[in-house]
């Protein structure tokens, strides 16, 4: 009896189903090294007990075992990004082998010593794959092994080929047939060749070598991931088809490593881990017990001083209600008073505070399942005080399948607006704990956004957009005596309405004059509109009391020819956001430079005022304040506003004077329940907002059902996350993920990036690559090809184990350097590293293809490339239409790399300029007749009469399985509409307009919400890539040999163009 009793509690004592990941596999095939609460355990290969091998916040993926089996190498975050560490099995805490902010993943541990690992340091410039580099088992400074970019890169065991992919495809993602799919590749170091082993549409990926010429890899060519072999000839060319190992259907093979001798197989599927034994075995699941712990307590006690996300003022101004991490707090509007009130206690979400009287809040939950409206009050009997009772009622409001959201209050306290769904707005009263729903406004597929009620109570304003993207402002009265008025009548979108408490204004902002956001207001009443400046100095003069008696009232809206009524009151660079208007009506509230199309413009994001009519403007906060959700107090006192890291502030208008609001949020976070309510919102987003409402066809409630027990098993955040993009995979949709905060609390070290790569030698590392603009590109701390740095800040570089080691946490900071010439002399080089190359080696691309086409085109053509769909790369490209394009026949045009953005349409208005006209200035020419003046025909004031900038020589352009999104909508369109010749390969596929929401952690899920469609022929662009007229592969080191083939191919078919059309008017 004693013995069965130990043996339930030792039972008892572990995890029944743990979600181990990675699996690494020994040389001999009998024990397994796995990840699980981020940490690494060991498991014989036929299961059993797991034993613990590290211990540590960070975590821990990837390991992979000596060739001896002693020892194990690893990836791991402790130090704020990836690095390798390498650990006894048994013995010795791990030892860090790389320091560099890149994040480097441990690929394979070679038999002659290497660790091989993928990262992005200064090979990468442009590229979405990684390189390659290897550094001794025993330490060192690494070195870049592979003239091109890939993933997964494993060395033969003979050591003669090494195997990678290459494609940018997540491997998280499902059915994806397109360009940018993974495929393996061959390098054979003794010929120093290239080839493609794999051709199938859909990604094939993770190549691990079974003997000295079989690879095993994962390819979803059956409709499902499984593992697969090919066997290869001795010079590596492959022998016939993959021959399929395993045959599951819907869920999987994800990771996979293989003994030594290729025999047994352990493999990730589901939640478990899988052990394949060849030739002839079947998977078998492996039964893994783990000592039940959690890595971070379930059940925290926090308190918060910041991180508050909403707010709302009570009514008399005596009360603050806000939220913080999804639970709602109340404190006195007092500076001295930081005592604080928890109003709810449960682990989803509630949000969206309003008060509909003093003592009675309105708020939004997701508690049961969906986002409804509840009641909150005080629940002791001596008091109706919410801040003073000891305890609350919540009384839920709505019930329906839909989400109610975002309650405003009308100021008299009698009615509220809400939303229901995507676009049914509703007037409703609260009865005592019921909710009557008096009026429906609107009942339509968008969504109202930014709903305000007039000071009277009679009318609310919200935006709304339409099918063109475009946003108005509307007015409606309440009582449905007239439909929606739309205020604002203009093509670019206009948002975020706010009435005036004298009921004199519709204040708003818009770009629609400068491009960037300015405020602007409508007059409610034509009699305002009308008058003349003499006039509103003459009411300037009168009394407070007359002024009173003539700008007040019930308020009048004379509603014909509104948006006429229109007035500017700022014009400043950047962004206005943030809007308030003074009781009076009088004086307009602004937060300035928050944003705008001029997004390199940097300036201090801080609020500020102005008179209606654009006079009298004063900066309010300074240093960068970033104040969000700015509101007014009902009696107009106080601007009330939360910082970027959520402490509420309170502003006098008058002198400027802020005062914190300080607060002690007490509350207990369940984070498996929080992690439930992540889940559920996140796919309740993607079930509201996704563009297909048939979700490309899979069942979207089946995959929640399928997944949530997945992603509550488990064990850090980092796994719930894969969880959650495994099933945005099944999708096989763009602009998808989630990001979010890990609990874990690692050392966060930045590497001094100095701008050369270097290899070792034994006194010290070798540059063999300067990049320009880079700091050891610089006049006074210039470093050449070929020296030596031999000391670091007087340290020896020899005395260390790792170059790189020497330069941590040393951005900004000067650098003292020795350096050896390779004629001997020693020089001292004081240099200040910086914390990102990325600016200079995109720069360092450009100019490497801008003087190829100036060789291939023998100086006929010019080159620009469109890094992004912005406006600064827009900026860039009418520049360039001079600096690259003046005296050359034609223009390559290059947005391969480009991840989109929004400006298609403005490079096409530059390139579909359509001449009516040429102009001669006095000077010139000497006369104006024919023949004469048709040397000119080329010239116009483009400058000076457009919009933007025109070209209207020939053209080309240049696109690839990296252009994206917006990138890919000009492609389709260069293509056509017929602009010139369209070059490179397909694109990936992926055109869908994004956005997303945050979650109650702070994590965020983005998601496509608008599909886009080619006008020619109907084609949706999301898996419906531009297929280019001239279709040119390139090799993985043609960057690395100094070509660009399918630049090559742009400038013949352009220049075979010109010719023609020039040889057409010679005759």
């Amino acid at each position: 009896m004693g013995s069965l009793l130990v043996l339930l509690l030792a039972l008892l004592s572990f995890n029944p189903r743990p979600f181990p990941r990675y699996p690494a596999i020994d040389p001999s095939g009998r024990q397994i090294v796995f990840s699980y609460q981020g940490d690494l355990w060991l498991v014989p290969v036929t299961g059993g007990m797991a034993q613990r091998l590290t211990v540590h916040p960070a975590y821990e993926a990837y390991p992979r075992w000596s060739p001896d089996g002693r020892r194990i190498a690893f990836t791991s975050d402790r130090y704020g990004h990836d690095d390798l560490f390498v650990m006894e099995l048994f013995g010795g805490p791990p030892r860090r082998l790389t320091y560099h902010s890149a994040d480097d993943i441990l690929t394979d541990w070679t038999r002659d010593g290497r660790l091989l690992f993928q990262t992005r340091r200064l090979f990468v410039q442009v590229e979405r794959e990684a390189e390659i580099h290897a550094i001794p088992d025993t330490g060192g400074t690494p070195v870049r092994i592979l003239d091109a970019t890939g993933f997964q890169a494993t060395l033969s065991p003979d050591g003669r080929f090494l195997a990678f992919e290459r494609g940018s495809n997540a491997t998280w993602r499902q059915g994806y047939r397109g360009s940018a799919d993974r495929d393996l590749w061959l390098f054979d170091l003794q010929n120093r060749t290239f080839r493609r082993l794999t051709d199938f549409d859909g990604n094939d990926y993770l190549p691990a070598w079974a003997g000295p010429r079989t690879l095993l890899f994962i390819s979803e060519r059956d409709g499902t991931y499984n593992l697969y072999r090919l066997p290869l000839n001795e010079d590596g060319t492959p022998q016939g088809a993959p021959e399929q190992l395993t045959h599951f259907e819907g869920d999987g093979v994800r990771y996979f490593t293989v003994s030594a001798d290729g025999r047994t197989i352990a493999f990730e599927r589901q939640t478990d881990l899988y052990v394949l034994t060849l030739p002839e075995g079947t998977p078998r699941r492996l039964e893994i017990q783990i000592p039940y712990d959690e890595r971070f307590d379930p059940v925290e006690r926090r308190t918060f001083t910041s991180e508050a996300t909403e707010y709302a003022l009570s009514p008399d101004g005596r009360y603050v209600a806000f939220v913080v991490r999804g639970e709602l707090f109340l404190r006195r509007n007092d500076p001295d008073d930081n005592r604080t009130v928890r109003l709810t206690r449960h682990p989803w979400r509630d949000r969206e505070p309003a008060w509909l009287n003093d003592s009675t809040l309105v708020f939004v939950s997701d508690r049961a399942g969906q986002y409804d409206l509840y009641l909150l009050r005080a629940a002791d009997a001596g008091t109706s005080d919410l801040f003073e009772s000891l305890t609350h009622t919540v009384v839920r409001l709505t019930d329906t399948p839909e989400d109610e959201r975002e309650p405003v209050v009308a100021p008299d306290g009698r009615h509220l607006v809400f939303r229901r769904g995507r676009g049914t707005l509703l007037l409703a009263r609260v009865d005592g704990d019921r909710l009557r729903i008096t009026r429906t406004l609107l009942d339509g597929w968008a969504t109202p956004e930014d709903v305000a009620w007039s000071p009277d109570s009679r009318w609310i304003a919200y935006s709304l957009p339409d099918l063109d993207f475009n946003t108005e402002v509307y007015i409606q009265p309440i009582d449905g005596s007239h439909p929606p008025v739309n205020v604002s009548q203009h093509p670019r979108p206009d948002t975020h309405p706010v009435w005036s408490p004298d009921g004199s204004k519709l204040a708003f902002l818009s770009p629609r004059s400068s491009g960037d956001v300015d405020v602007w207001f409508a007059w409610l009443r034509r009699a305002d509109w009308e008058r003349t400046e003499e006039e509103w100095e003459a009411l300037e003069k009168q009394s407070d009391r007359k002024r009173r008696d003539t700008l007040t009232g019930p308020i009048q809206i004379d509603l014909e020819r509104i948006h006429e009524r229109l007035r500017r009151v700022t014009a400043l660079p950047g962004n206005e956001a943030e809007l308030a208007v003074s009781k009076d009506g009088e004086t307009f509230y602004f937060v300035a430079n928050r944003g705008g199309r001029t997004q390199d413009y940097e300036a201090e994001v801080d609020l500020y005022r102005i008179r209606w009519d654009g006079s009298e403007l004063k900066r309010l906060t300074e240093n960068d304040t970033d104040p969000r959700q700015v509101r007014l107090s009902r009696d107009g006192k106080y601007l009330f506003f939360l910082r970027p890291s959520g402490q509420l502030v309170r502003l006098n208008p008058e002198n400027g004077r802020q005062e914190t609001l300080r607060f002690e949020a007490r509350m207990e976070i369940d984070y498996r329940e929080e992690r439930r309510q992540i889940f559920e919102e996140a796919w309740r987003t993607l079930a509201q907002d996704f563009y297909d409402p048939q979700f490309h066809g899979v069942d979207w409630r089946a995959l929640h059902d399928k997944y949530l027990p997945w992603a509550l098993q488990a064990s850090t955040n980092r796994d719930f996350r894969d969880v959650f993009s495994w099933m945005l995979g099944e999708l096989n949709a763009s602009h998808l993920g989630i990001s979010g905060p890990d609990r874990a609390e690692t050392q966060r070290e930045r590497t001094g990036l100095l701008g050369v790569e270097v290899e070792p030698v034994p006194d010290g590392v070798r540059i063999r690559h300067v990049v320009p603009r880079s700091p050891a590109d610089r006049e006074e701390s210039r470093l050449h090809v070929g020296e030596v740095i031999t000391a670091v800040d007087g340290t020896p570089v020899a005395e260390v184990d790792n170059f790189y080691r020497l330069l941590v946490d040393k951005v900004d900071a000067r650098v003292r350097l020795t350096v050896r010439a390779p004629d001997g002399r020693t020089r001292t080089v004081v240099i200040r590293p910086v914390g990102s190359l990325n600016e200079a080696l995109y720069e360092e691309w450009v100019a490497t293809r801008r003087a190829l086409t100036e060789r291939y085109s023998n100086g006929r053509l010019g080159y620009i490339h469109v890094q992004g769909m912005n406006w600064p790369s827009f900026e860039r490209f009418e520049r360039e239409l001079v600096a690259s394009g003046q005296g050359k026949e034609g223009l390559i045009i290059d947005v391969r790399y480009n991840g989109g953005g929004w400006t298609t349409d403005y490079l096409l208005t530059v390139l579909t300029v359509r001449r009516h006209a040429y102009t001669i200035p006095r000077g010139a020419a000497e006369r104006l007749d024919l023949p004469d003046r048709r040397a000119f025909r080329a010239h116009y004031p483009f400058g000076e009469r457009l919009p933007f900038a025109a070209w209207t020589k020939p053209v080309a352009a240049l696109c690839n399985q990296n252009s994206f999104s917006n990138a890919e909508i000009f492609s389709h369109a260069f293509k056509n509409l017929g602009l010139g010749p369209l070059v490179g390969v397909p694109t990936f596929g992926a055109v869908i307009s994004t956005g997303g929401v945050g979650l109650i952690d702070g994590s965020f899920v983005r998601l496509p919400f608008r599909g886009w469609f080619v006008y020619a022929d109907d084609t949706n662009m999301e898996n419906g890539p531009a297929v280019p007229d001239i279709i040119v592969e390139e090799a993985p080191d043609s960057k690395a040999r100094g070509e660009d083939p399918q630049l090559r191919a742009a400038v013949e078919a352009l220049l075979a163009r010109i010719d023609a059309r020039n040889t057409e008017e010679t005759h």
